[in-house]
Protein backbone atom coordinates (compact mmCIF):
# COMPACT_ATOMS: atom_id res chain seq x y z
CA UNK A 1 0.00 0.00 0.00
CA UNK A 2 1.17 3.53 -0.71
CA UNK A 3 2.64 5.18 2.36
CA UNK A 4 0.67 8.33 1.51
CA UNK A 5 -2.64 6.49 1.33
CA UNK A 6 -3.85 7.73 4.70
CA UNK A 7 -7.35 8.20 6.02
CA UNK A 8 -8.08 11.91 6.45
CA UNK A 9 -10.90 12.96 8.79
CA UNK A 10 -11.49 16.56 9.82
CA UNK A 11 -8.09 17.53 8.36
CA UNK A 12 -6.26 14.93 10.45
CA UNK A 13 -4.36 12.08 8.79
CA UNK A 14 -4.34 8.49 10.08
CA UNK A 15 -2.31 5.50 8.88
CA UNK A 16 -4.95 2.99 9.97
CA UNK A 17 -8.35 2.76 8.33
CA UNK A 18 -9.66 0.54 11.12
CA UNK A 19 -11.43 2.26 14.02
CA UNK A 20 -12.13 0.12 17.08
CA UNK A 21 -14.55 0.35 19.99
CA UNK A 22 -13.46 -0.06 23.58
CA UNK A 23 -16.52 -1.78 25.07
CA UNK A 24 -17.47 -5.41 25.73
CA UNK A 25 -13.98 -6.65 26.63
CA UNK A 26 -13.47 -8.58 29.84
CA UNK A 27 -11.17 -5.91 31.29
CA UNK A 28 -9.05 -2.92 30.32
CA UNK A 29 -5.98 -5.13 29.82
CA UNK A 30 -7.74 -7.11 27.08
CA UNK A 31 -9.03 -3.86 25.61
CA UNK A 32 -5.47 -2.53 25.32
CA UNK A 33 -4.13 -5.77 23.82
CA UNK A 34 -6.89 -5.92 21.21
CA UNK A 35 -6.50 -2.26 20.24
CA UNK A 36 -2.76 -2.75 19.81
CA UNK A 37 -3.29 -5.85 17.66
CA UNK A 38 -5.79 -3.99 15.50
CA UNK A 39 -3.37 -1.20 14.72
CA UNK A 40 -6.18 1.30 15.27
CA UNK A 41 -5.30 4.91 15.99
CA UNK A 42 -8.88 6.07 16.57
CA UNK A 43 -10.77 4.44 19.43
CA UNK A 44 -14.41 5.07 20.17
CA UNK A 45 -15.77 5.22 23.69
CA UNK A 46 -19.36 5.20 24.92
CA UNK A 47 -19.54 8.12 27.34
CA UNK A 48 -22.55 6.63 29.14
CA UNK A 49 -20.84 3.29 29.74
CA UNK A 50 -17.10 3.88 30.12
CA UNK A 51 -15.27 5.93 32.70
CA UNK A 52 -13.01 8.59 31.22
CA UNK A 53 -12.93 10.72 34.32
CA UNK A 54 -16.60 11.31 35.05
CA UNK A 55 -16.50 8.78 37.92
CA UNK A 56 -13.74 9.69 40.34
CA UNK A 57 -11.91 6.88 42.13
CA UNK A 58 -12.71 4.20 39.53
CA UNK A 59 -10.36 2.82 36.86
CA UNK A 60 -10.31 5.08 33.82
CA UNK A 61 -9.83 4.12 30.20
CA UNK A 62 -7.57 7.16 29.89
CA UNK A 63 -4.96 5.35 31.99
CA UNK A 64 -4.90 2.36 29.64
CA UNK A 65 -5.26 4.19 26.32
CA UNK A 66 -3.68 7.60 26.87
CA UNK A 67 -5.01 10.37 24.60
CA UNK A 68 -1.41 11.23 23.76
CA UNK A 69 -1.19 7.94 21.86
CA UNK A 70 -4.73 7.44 20.56
CA UNK A 71 -7.39 9.70 19.09
CA UNK A 72 -10.54 9.38 21.15
CA UNK A 73 -13.91 9.28 19.42
CA UNK A 74 -16.58 9.83 22.09
CA UNK A 75 -19.92 8.39 20.99
CA UNK A 76 -23.55 8.66 22.04
CA UNK A 77 -24.35 4.95 22.33
CA UNK A 78 -27.52 4.54 24.35
CA UNK A 79 -29.04 7.87 23.33
CA UNK A 80 -32.55 7.88 21.86
CA UNK A 81 -33.07 11.60 21.32
CA UNK A 82 -31.18 14.49 19.80
CA UNK A 83 -31.24 16.29 23.14
CA UNK A 84 -29.57 13.41 25.00
CA UNK A 85 -26.96 12.98 22.27
CA UNK A 86 -26.01 16.66 22.27
CA UNK A 87 -25.80 16.75 26.07
CA UNK A 88 -23.60 13.62 26.12
CA UNK A 89 -21.11 14.98 23.60
CA UNK A 90 -20.89 18.34 25.32
CA UNK A 91 -19.95 16.43 28.49
CA UNK A 92 -17.33 14.50 26.53
CA UNK A 93 -15.83 17.74 25.26
CA UNK A 94 -15.46 18.97 28.84
CA UNK A 95 -13.91 15.69 30.03
CA UNK A 96 -11.44 15.62 27.12
CA UNK A 97 -10.34 19.26 27.33
CA UNK A 98 -12.22 20.68 24.36
CA UNK A 99 -12.02 17.60 22.12
CA UNK A 100 -14.04 18.19 18.91
CA UNK A 101 -14.07 14.86 17.02
CA UNK A 102 -17.15 12.84 18.00
CA UNK A 103 -19.35 10.03 16.78
CA UNK A 104 -23.06 10.76 16.74
CA UNK A 105 -25.59 7.96 16.93
CA UNK A 106 -29.23 8.34 17.91
CA UNK A 107 -31.05 5.03 18.16
CA UNK A 108 -34.62 4.35 17.17
CA UNK A 109 -35.47 1.34 19.30
CA UNK A 110 -33.66 -0.80 21.88
CA UNK A 111 -34.32 -4.10 20.12
CA UNK A 112 -32.72 -3.48 16.73
CA UNK A 113 -30.60 -0.41 17.64
CA UNK A 114 -31.58 0.93 14.23
CA UNK A 115 -30.81 4.65 13.86
CA UNK A 116 -33.53 7.27 14.25
CA UNK A 117 -32.56 9.41 11.29
CA UNK A 118 -34.94 12.27 12.16
CA UNK A 119 -33.34 12.73 15.59
CA UNK A 120 -29.89 12.11 14.09
CA UNK A 121 -30.33 14.97 11.61
CA UNK A 122 -31.56 17.29 14.37
CA UNK A 123 -28.58 16.46 16.60
CA UNK A 124 -26.13 16.80 13.72
CA UNK A 125 -27.33 20.31 12.95
CA UNK A 126 -26.88 21.39 16.57
CA UNK A 127 -23.46 19.77 16.98
CA UNK A 128 -22.02 21.14 13.74
CA UNK A 129 -23.17 24.65 14.67
CA UNK A 130 -21.58 24.08 18.09
CA UNK A 131 -18.18 23.48 16.52
CA UNK A 132 -17.96 19.68 16.70
CA UNK A 133 -16.41 17.51 13.99
CA UNK A 134 -19.22 15.00 13.61
CA UNK A 135 -18.81 11.46 12.35
CA UNK A 136 -22.36 10.19 12.07
CA UNK A 137 -23.87 6.70 12.28
CA UNK A 138 -26.85 6.36 9.99
CA UNK A 139 -28.92 4.00 7.89
CA UNK A 140 -27.80 2.95 4.42
CA UNK A 141 -30.24 5.41 2.82
CA UNK A 142 -28.27 7.43 0.24
CA UNK A 143 -30.60 10.43 0.54
CA UNK A 144 -30.18 10.67 4.31
CA UNK A 145 -26.42 10.19 3.93
CA UNK A 146 -26.25 13.12 1.52
CA UNK A 147 -28.34 15.32 3.82
CA UNK A 148 -25.97 14.61 6.71
CA UNK A 149 -23.00 15.49 4.53
CA UNK A 150 -24.67 18.75 3.49
CA UNK A 151 -25.30 19.61 7.15
CA UNK A 152 -21.53 19.51 7.61
CA UNK A 153 -20.73 16.08 9.08
CA UNK A 154 -17.07 15.21 8.47
CA UNK A 155 -17.71 11.48 7.87
CA UNK A 156 -20.75 9.37 7.03
CA UNK A 157 -21.01 5.98 8.74
CA UNK A 158 -23.78 3.80 7.30
CA UNK A 159 -24.57 0.44 8.84
CA UNK A 160 -23.73 -2.75 6.97
CA UNK A 161 -26.33 -4.57 9.05
CA UNK A 162 -27.70 -4.15 12.57
CA UNK A 163 -25.35 -3.25 15.43
CA UNK A 164 -23.86 -6.37 16.99
CA UNK A 165 -25.52 -8.70 14.47
CA UNK A 166 -22.37 -9.85 12.67
CA UNK A 167 -24.49 -10.32 9.54
CA UNK A 168 -22.01 -8.57 7.26
CA UNK A 169 -22.89 -6.31 4.35
CA UNK A 170 -26.53 -6.95 3.48
CA UNK A 171 -26.99 -4.17 0.93
CA UNK A 172 -23.77 -3.44 -0.97
CA UNK A 173 -25.69 -1.56 -3.67
CA UNK A 174 -26.85 1.17 -1.28
CA UNK A 175 -23.37 1.43 0.20
CA UNK A 176 -21.96 1.86 -3.29
CA UNK A 177 -24.40 4.69 -4.03
CA UNK A 178 -23.41 6.44 -0.79
CA UNK A 179 -19.70 6.01 -1.53
CA UNK A 180 -20.03 7.23 -5.11
CA UNK A 181 -22.03 10.30 -4.10
CA UNK A 182 -20.00 11.42 -1.08
CA UNK A 183 -17.24 14.01 -0.89
CA UNK A 184 -16.40 13.14 2.73
CA UNK A 185 -15.10 9.81 4.05
CA UNK A 186 -17.58 6.93 4.20
CA UNK A 187 -16.93 4.30 6.87
CA UNK A 188 -18.97 1.18 7.48
CA UNK A 189 -20.22 1.16 11.06
CA UNK A 190 -22.07 -1.86 12.50
CA UNK A 191 -22.70 -5.37 11.26
CA UNK A 192 -19.20 -6.58 10.37
CA UNK A 193 -18.74 -10.09 11.75
CA UNK A 194 -15.47 -11.43 10.43
CA UNK A 195 -12.44 -10.51 8.36
CA UNK A 196 -14.04 -11.24 4.98
CA UNK A 197 -16.81 -8.73 5.76
CA UNK A 198 -14.19 -6.07 6.42
CA UNK A 199 -12.33 -6.87 3.21
CA UNK A 200 -15.53 -6.67 1.15
CA UNK A 201 -16.41 -3.27 2.62
CA UNK A 202 -12.99 -1.93 1.75
CA UNK A 203 -13.11 -3.45 -1.74
CA UNK A 204 -16.35 -1.53 -2.35
CA UNK A 205 -14.43 1.67 -1.74
CA UNK A 206 -15.24 2.44 1.88
CA UNK A 207 -12.66 4.76 3.42
CA UNK A 208 -12.59 2.81 6.66
CA UNK A 209 -14.48 0.60 9.09
CA UNK A 210 -15.51 1.01 12.70
CA UNK A 211 -16.15 -2.15 14.69
CA UNK A 212 -16.43 -3.36 18.26
CA UNK A 213 -18.45 -6.54 18.76
CA UNK A 214 -16.77 -8.34 15.85
CA UNK A 215 -13.52 -8.17 17.81
CA UNK A 216 -14.65 -8.09 21.44
CA UNK A 217 -17.21 -10.87 20.85
CA UNK A 218 -14.76 -13.26 19.17
CA UNK A 219 -13.48 -16.32 21.01
CA UNK A 220 -10.00 -14.81 20.77
CA UNK A 221 -10.45 -11.03 20.55
CA UNK A 222 -6.76 -10.27 20.18
CA UNK A 223 -6.29 -12.70 17.29
CA UNK A 224 -9.46 -11.38 15.63
CA UNK A 225 -8.19 -7.81 16.01
CA UNK A 226 -5.06 -8.83 14.14
CA UNK A 227 -7.15 -10.51 11.43
CA UNK A 228 -9.30 -7.39 11.00
CA UNK A 229 -6.18 -5.26 10.71
CA UNK A 230 -4.93 -7.39 7.83
CA UNK A 231 -8.35 -7.62 6.17
CA UNK A 232 -8.81 -3.85 6.08
CA UNK A 233 -5.37 -3.40 4.56
CA UNK A 234 -5.92 -6.17 2.00
CA UNK A 235 -9.34 -4.83 1.03
CA UNK A 236 -7.95 -1.33 0.57
CA UNK A 237 -5.10 -2.60 -1.59
CA UNK A 238 -7.54 -4.61 -3.73
CA UNK A 239 -9.69 -1.49 -4.21
CA UNK A 240 -6.69 0.59 -5.24
CA UNK A 241 -5.45 -2.15 -7.56
CA UNK A 242 -8.77 -2.40 -9.40
CA UNK A 243 -10.20 -5.87 -9.76
CA UNK A 244 -10.45 -7.66 -13.08
CA UNK A 245 -13.76 -7.40 -14.89
CA UNK A 246 -16.32 -10.11 -14.22
CA UNK A 247 -17.13 -12.13 -17.33
CA UNK A 248 -20.11 -14.44 -17.23
CA UNK A 249 -19.42 -17.62 -19.24
CA UNK A 250 -16.34 -16.09 -20.82
CA UNK A 251 -13.43 -18.24 -19.81
CA UNK A 252 -9.93 -16.92 -20.34
CA UNK A 253 -6.74 -18.94 -19.85
CA UNK A 254 -4.50 -17.65 -17.10
CA UNK A 255 -1.45 -18.23 -19.29
CA UNK A 256 -1.03 -16.68 -22.77
CA UNK A 257 -1.72 -19.01 -25.66
CA UNK A 258 0.52 -17.18 -28.16
CA UNK A 259 3.74 -19.00 -28.90
CA UNK A 260 2.53 -22.36 -27.62
CA UNK A 261 4.42 -25.36 -28.93
CA UNK A 262 2.15 -27.25 -31.27
CA UNK A 263 1.58 -30.86 -30.40
CA UNK A 264 2.70 -33.49 -32.88
CA UNK A 265 0.15 -35.28 -34.94
CA UNK A 266 0.78 -38.89 -35.84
Amino acid sequence: MKTTDNLVIANQSYRSRLLVGTGKYKDFAQTKAAIDASGAQIVTVAIRRTNIGQTAGEPSLLDVLPPSEYTYLPNTAGCYSAEDAVRTLRLARELLDGHKLVKLEVLGDPHTLYPNVVETIAAAKTLVKDGFDVMVYTSDDPIIAKQLEEIGCCAIMPLASLIGSGMGILNPWNLQIIIDGSTVPVLVDAGVGTASDAAIAMELGCDGILMNTAIAGAKDPILMASAMNKAVQAGREAFLAGRMAKKLYSASPSSPSAGMIAGSSN
